[in-house]
């Protein structure tokens, strides 16, 4: 029998730590660093992540042929920190505070052989084919064009290629720092008071309350002329931005410039009144980035003639981008890689030396992203008891709930394993009824307490899908926003934002058969297919990820029902 090539993914040396794991070509477990330390958006090395993925397959550290990075350190040093200091003074400075940064760069093997022992081969890959190949490889697609657009990479920002029968090829070498559309993204996120390389979803779901064409306070221009005068397009496949509106390349955490402040007036704090005017700012902010996004896809449809396009790079998990992308008629599909910021990059570090180490690979239809921290019955049995939680393992969980979904009840859902990437699919969800409107803001009021303009999400069955929203493809991951048919939104408007679209999630019997028979049980009550699906959380705190995190969430708020496994748990039942 022939030994099993065996690759671990790491991402390390940056935000949103993360390890996957490869066994002969097919993905088999992906875990985030920051379900285990609690530590929203985690920069710390994931061991925990690291030594579930082994632990899953019985497998210690030497047991691996390979440990892939998603980075290549030489490079990044050599283009982002030197050669930039060579040709811009003020770098210089950048350079030397960094100096902590750029030693863990270039140490970063050495890191990891002394935090987990490993004595085998460790290979280093180019950031953005990182993010090529986890979409690409995943999407079922034999021919595509793959675009990855995020902060930065070593030194680019943005990179196009082409994936053909296998093999991957670069088409054009992308936008390279400053000029990044990731980066000024952030820099209004902290400009409008909230948390760079956070909370950029947030002024997403904020912008469509905004009007770009509004007059600018003490100017003649609107924001949407000046956002242009800000994100030029250059070419085909290229952009800049005007860095004497940014700071971000000078001073870590400075992110915009006195002359940005001038013209827009001062940084909002996340406790200052939201106006009209950051309203109108985030609203110019979106309409830019889709503006170039778009354009550069149509040029590639028409240079290169493909009909379906793979999406990689964080910038990918903006799905108001992603709907526009679909509205736009440019492809025949879209497929957006559900983990697409650099947590996610370390599929594609495993795809790119599996690649390496045996000369083949061919992209397969790969949906299945639940491949986090799971949890048997016993155990789930075992921690209740241990806690005095008063409990009922049903027969039929999925009728329990939904009956309680259908009496409008808030339930904590947590099943086998966990999903990889930033939105909760049906497996570490909260979950409650779509209808009637109110539902959002009881949910956001009694357990979420998110920004109130902030959207949820639907899922649907997904044979139902074109009845209730302007979409002809599957959105299994909930990174599409599309339009709501207008006869369905009275049905469902606890789901619909306030330009009436929707983040939708298809559910089959194939991506996830528990969740499926929950909504089949909902409908039948109901004959509504959709529940209004958001993540096992609170704000600020990652996803859970343990039967002791969703325990702990759920009696620590104001959900009505915990359904773990085959367990229901009341919270009208507790301390009786």
């Amino acid at each position: 029998m022939n030994k099993q090539l065996k690759i671990l993914g790491i991402c390390y040396g940056g935000h949103d730590t993360s390890a996957t794991l490869m066994i002969d070509g097919k993905l088999v477990s992906a875990c985030e660093e920051e379900r285990y330390n609690k530590e929203k958006h985690t920069r710390s090395f994931p061991s925990s992540a690291i030594n579930d993925c082994l632990n899953k397959f019985n497998l210690g550290i030497n047991d691996l042929d390979q440990i892939a990075i998603i980075y290549d350190p030489l490079y990044g040093i050599r283009e982002t920190y030197l050669k930039t200091a060579l040709e811009d003074e003020k770098r210089i400075n950048f350079l030397i505070n960094d100096i902590e940064k750029i030693k863990l760069i270039n140490n970063v093997k050495q890191i990891i052989k002394d935090k987990t022992g490993f004595t085998g081969k460790i290979s280093y890959h180019l950031h953005h084919l990182c993010h090529f190949a986890s979409s690409y490889f995943v999407s079922g697609f034999e021919d595509a064009l793959l675009a990855s657009y995020d902060g930065m990479g070593e030194i680019e920002c943005t990179l196009l290629g082409i994936g053909k029968k296998g093999k991957i090829s670069v088409v054009h070498e992308g936008n390279r720092y400053p000029h990044s559309l990731g980066l000024f993204y952030s820099a209004i996120t902290h400009y409008l008071g909230w948390k760079h390389h956070s909370d950029e979803g947030i002024i997403m779901g904020l912008a469509p309350f905004g009007n770009p064409k509004s007059i600018v306070p003490n100017s003649s221009k609107t924001y949407e002329e000046i956002f242009k005068e800000i994100i030029i397009e250059t070419g085909d496949y290229d952009f800049q931005i005007d860095t004497s509106w940014i700071a971000y390349q000078y001073v870590r955490d400075t992110w915009i410039s006195p002359k940005f402040i001038e013209t827009f007036g001062p940084k909002r704090n996340y406790d200052d009144p939201l106006k009209q005017h950051h309203k109108d700012i985030a609203a110019a902010l979106q309409n830019r980035i889709e503006e170039i996004i778009i354009h550069h896809l149509k040029n590639a449809k028409k240079e290169f003639g493909l009909k379906k396009l793979c999406l990689a790079g964080g910038v990918g998990l903006n799905c108001s981008l992603n709907g526009k992308i679909i509205k736009e008629k440019i492809f025949d599909e879209i497929f957006v890689q559900p983990a697409s910021g650099d947590n996610g990059a370390a599929i594609g570090a495993c795809f790119l030396a599996h690649q390496e180490l045996t000369g083949t690979l061919e992209p397969k239809k790969y949906h299945d992203f639940y491949l986090g921290s799971s949890f048997t019955d016993h155990e789930i049995e075992s921690l209740l008891k241990s806690r005095n939680i008063v409990f009922e393992k049903s027969e039929n969980i999925f009728l329990k709930v939904a009956s309680e979904l259908f009496d409008k009840k808030i339930i904590g859902w947590f099943q086998k394993s966990a999903e990889f990437g930033p939105r909760a699919l049906g497996n570490r969800s909260i979950l409650t009824s779509p209808f009637p409107k109110e539902m959002k803001d009881i949910l956001n009021k009694r357990v979420k307490f998110r920004e109130e303009f902030r959207p949820f999400a639907p899922a649907i069955l997904e044979e139902y899908t074109e009845e209730y929203f302007e979409i002809k493809q599957e959105s299994p991951h909930m990174l599409i926003a599309v339009d709501v048919k207008k006869e369905k939104i009275n049905q469902i408007p606890a789901v619909v934002h306030i330009d009436n679209t929707a983040r939708v999630q298809t559910v089959t019997e194939q991506n996830n058969p528990e969740f499926r028979k929950l909504l089949e049980q909902f409908f039948k009550l109901s004959q509504i297919p959709v529940l209004l699906n958001t993540s096992f959380n609170v704000k600020g705190q990652p996803i859970v990820n343990s039967p002791e995190d969703a325990l702990d969430c759920f009696l620590s708020t104001n959900i009505d029902v915990l359904a773990m496994g085959s367990y229901f748990i009341s919270k009208e039942n507790q301390n009786n």
